[in-house]
């Protein structure tokens, strides 16, 4: 399941809680979709961090280093 899918069904199951309520089943499967794209957005995140150099105004490059 690709991440449109995996937006578009969180979408889905929203909307029906809101009109006519969700199943135990359903309540399950929308708690693993927002952890999906929750663990998602997190990898995606930490990638773009992990490419991001500050530039000195002298023109040297630092990789950012995590926070201890």
């Amino acid at each position: 399941m690709n991440m449109d899918e995996v937006i578009a069904r969180i979408n889905a199951l929203a909307k029906k809680a809101k009109s006519e309520g969700l199943t135990d089943e359903e309540i399950a499967e929308r708690d693993k979709l927002r952890r999906i794209y929750i663990d998602s957005v997190k990898a995606s995140l930490v990638g773009q961090l992990d490419n991001t150099y500050i530039v000195s105004p002298d023109g040297t490059k630092k990789k950012l280093t995590p926070k201890q």
